[in-house]
């Protein structure tokens, strides 16, 4: 018999994601908590060490842990820089004075700090096509320059465009998805790969090299980062479909395959086969795509239907390429099943889609809101609220205008630290094509031109909401939520508050965009630190105009107004 004596146990050790297999999340220059219940059998006193280092080959830095009570211990690091991070416990025996029965956690634990953006922005989506004013031709990457002070002076931190490389001409998709395409009609952007090139090149029609350089530069001058499509798929007419036709599906004829996704059919597109018995050239391929970005100036990808292709492809290419720059942020667009979109996060990426745009009653919200902050999730998963994707306008914004378009904004610039929205909608874009959650007229599909000054635009609400944000700490982070209790199901009230309570905000919303409402808002005052008998102030954000606060409030929202309100709370 060769049994071991283990005398000290390592339980419930925090933050790790399914035991330490994947990786947890933090940011840069914020302290990483670690705690874990550590305690051995017999009566020996403990001392426990925390052990932590930057990358696999930086020495181990030691850091005693805090004895919390009951077998509990707590010790912190503060990452300085951005990169992987590695840790594990160790504890020994005190015998006579001497270390006995050393012990150390099972394995060694994983922490991906990032830069701050991976966790607080306001995204601007742009078709750069889009972005002129000829409507017999389409926008250039100077006419995306000119509207950038625009976007800026909206507040927005990251412009994120939508595929800008060479368009097919195979199967190319007509207005509104027809399978019939004029001669002037410029196809859907994510039929990537024409004569001109494929993931590396850039579409003729948005203007040279240089052009796009002076874009990224314009951008970095006005303090905004330019995220870019990655779309991991080709058009019929793309390089790699005769260069590597072995990285494509076949019919038994020999014909490759268009994408199928039941009921949808893309003509204009081929899936890429990740099963395909050379695979690593294409993950290879695909990895030099993002590094070939990376060194043209774009650190931000958003990633198309990532659930339809292998996790282990995610998680290999994303470690590659963070392995070279470190400050590579990725964001899922994973509009799947909870846990694909839940493992995707795991493998990697930094923020992922979510399903709040289909969370409109207070019910849903306050449910998955606090799913998203209390569970598991709150250590790898990192939410982005899009209002509108261009594949998804849904029928609360098509029914509900404008009044609609500002409560669902206010929920998702103050319920998540990242959020976006889709150039137009400041316009109020909300026609559908009827029975569908698809835009009419889609810019997916056709070249939209625009007075981005036109009557009854919301932009100054949105400036102002993303001051707001700015400002105000508390909505920089996520677990900062607690909901409030109301008198009416159709206003939802919760409050965003720092760890110190020093920046307090409650947030006042009426889902209903059609109504008045007042409702009677319960505000747990000995919560946040306030004493009855104090003093403090309160003041209406949107407006700055102070207000009367006591531990129930009565809120009157007028959605034709502004369906919306955010108080400030401040120790007088």
């Amino acid at each position: 018999m060769n049994l071991k004596n283990t005398h000290i146990h390592f339980e419930n050790i925090v933050p790790s994601v399914d035991q330490g297999r994947y990786p947890a999340k933090g940011i840069v220059g914020e302290t990483c908590v670690v705690a874990a219940d550590v305690f051995r059998d017999g009566h020996e006193t403990l001392k426990v060490f925390l052990l932590w280092r930057l990358g696999s080959r930086d020495p181990w830095n030691e850091v005693s842990m805090n004895d919390l009570g009951n077998d509990r211990w707590k010790a912190e690091f503060l990452p300085e820089q951005v990169g992987e991070y590695e840790y594990f416990i160790q504890a020994f025996s005190e015998y006579d004075g001497r270390r006995s029965s050393v012990e150390r956690s099972g394995m060694i634990y994983r922490l991906v700090v990032d830069p701050p953006k991976a966790r607080f922005g306001a995204w601007y989506e742009i078709f750069v096509r889009s972005q002129g004013n000829d409507p017999r031709k389409g926008g250039t990457f100077r006419d995306a320059e000119e509207r950038l002070s625009d976007i800026k002076k909206m507040g927005f931190d990251v412009v994120y465009l939508a595929p800008i490389h060479p368009i097919g001409t195979t199967a190319r998709k007509g207005p509104n998805n027809s399978l019939l395409a004029g001669p002037h009609d410029p196809g859907s952007p994510w039929a990537v790969g024409s004569e001109a090139g494929g993931h590396d090149a850039l579409e003729p029609s948005l203007g040279s090299w240089q052009d796009f350089h002076q874009f990224i530069e314009r951008a970095k001058k006005l303090e905004m980062d330019v995220a870019l499509d990655f779309v991991p798929h080709c058009s019929p007419d793309h390089p790699w479909v005769k260069e590597h036709p072995e990285w494509f599906y076949h019919r038994e004829d020999g014909s490759i395959k268009c994408h199928e996704n039941p009921p949808h059919v893309y003509e204009d597109v081929f899936p890429l086969n990740f099963d395909a018995p050379n695979h690593e050239a294409l993950y290879c391929a695909l990895r030099d795509v993002f590094l070939f970005w990376c060194q043209k100036g774009i650190k931000i990808f958003r990633v198309d239907n990532p659930h339809t292709k292998p996790v282990t492809f995610w998680e290999w290419v994303i470690r590659e390429v963070k392995d070279r720059f470190p400050d590579a942020l990725f964001l899922a667009e994973a509009f799947t099943r909870p846990k694909m979109m839940k493992l995707l996060s795991k493998a990697g990426f930094s923020q992922s889609y979510t399903y709040f745009i289909w969370r409109t009653t207070k019910a849903e919200l306050t449910d998955y809101l606090t799913e998203l902050v209390s569970s598991e999730m709150s250590a790898y998963f990192r939410p982005n609220f899009f209002v509108t994707t261009p594949d998804i306008l849904p029928r609360y914004l098509q029914e509900g205008g404008r009044n609609a378009f500002l409560s669902r904004l206010a929920l998702a610039a103050t319920l998540s630290p990242s959020y976006g929205i889709v150039n137009g909608t400041e316009l109020i874009e909300n026609q559908g094509l009827p029975g569908t959650e698809e835009y009419a007229d889609s810019e997916k599909y056709q070249i939209r031109v625009r007075n981005w000054d036109q009557e009854g635009n919301i932009k100054h609400v949105i400036s102002q909401l993303n001051r707001v944000r700015r400002e105000n700490p508390s909505l920089h982070v996520l677990d900062s939520v607690m909901f409030l209790s109301t008198n009416h199901d159709q206003v939802l009230a919760y409050i965003k508050r720092t760890k110190d309570q020093r920046n307090i905000l409650v947030c006042v919303v009426n889902l209903d965009p059609y109504q008045a409402h007042e409702a009677v808002v319960q505000i747990p005052l000995d919560k946040l630190g306030f004493i009855w008998e104090a003093d403090f102030e309160v003041y209406e954000l949107m407006t700055g105009d102070p207000i009367r606060f006591s531990k129930s409030i009565s809120v009157s929202i007028d959605p034709h107004v502004l369906p919306f309100k955010i108080f400030q709370v401040k120790h007088s």
